[in-house]
């Protein structure tokens, strides 16, 4: 399977922090997955415009 993960998640995961469950911390680890970090993820745009 492939795993495409945003800037959360993978804090998330590198962090060891409660909100990812046992079966999404498995699914990272599993060699069998391929896991990916969104390119996508560092554009943090403001609402306010700034």
């Amino acid at each position: 399977m492939r795993l495409l993960l945003d800037t959360c998640i993978f804090h998330w995961l590198v962090t060891d922090d409660f909100k990812l469950s046992t079966a999404e911390r498995g699914a990272c680890a599993d060699p069998a997955n391929t896991v990916y970090l969104s390119a996508r993820s560092g554009g943090i745009r403001s609402s306010r415009g700034t």
